[in-house]
């Protein structure tokens, strides 16, 4: 009988950024997971078709269809299956569905390694496979400003004059905050 220690725990990455998902991919890899890769709704249904992952790292916004979608089919598939969602454009109706969904937990980006894992170990329950050091916090008031700032900045296409409109603030102050580094969580 193999040693559990030594058995591959299975994990598919549903990410479009292939940047991304390529050094999430080899950051698990080194943390002893056997990783799948999927870069939309479609290919992550096929590969848990194939063979349902342990645990999910699963991209809100995703080309042919949502995030919330792939949750969904992962729990169809698999119930145990512990799913976390990770957005850049975070919100709590958003988060609240993802978790009725079936997910354990909800970062927003960027969220390194170490939170993802402690994101895992949330929904890990009886297997305690996962091990994370406990960096898992709520997000600053300046944090989530900044994601707010950059979530408008996006569904304007960039358009920092339109976004400062949409937000109520003048045009010089939206790029003084665009001008600053995120602030930690």
């Amino acid at each position: 009988m193999p040693d559990v220690a030594l058995v591959a725990r299975s994990l598919l990455i549903v990410e479009d950024d292939p940047v991304f998902r390529r050094r999430l991919s080899r950051a698990f890899r080194d943390r002893g997971f056997e990783v799948a890769e999927a870069a939309n709704a479609v290919e992550a249904a096929e590969s848990a078709r194939r063979e349902p992952p342990e645990y999910a790292l699963v991209d809100l916004r995703l080309p042919g269809g949502s995030g919330l979608d792939v949750v969904r089919k992962l729990m169809e598939l698999e119930p145990r299956t512990v799913v976390v969602v990770l957005t850049g454009y975070g919100s709590i109706a958003t988060a609240l569905e993802a978790v009725r969904l079936g997910a354990v937990h909800y970062l927003t980006k960027p969220a390194d390694v170490d939170e993802i894992l402690a994101g895992f170990a949330r929904g890990d329950g009886a297997r305690g496979a996962v091990t994370a050091s406990p960096t898992d916090s709520v997000p600053s008031l300046a944090r989530v400003e900044w994601e707010h700032i950059q979530r408008v900045l996006s569904d304007c296409g960039g358009n920092v004059s339109q976004a400062a409109r949409v937000l109520g603030i003048h045009r010089r102050s939206l790029q003084r905050k665009l001008g600053k580094a995120p602030t930690p969580r």
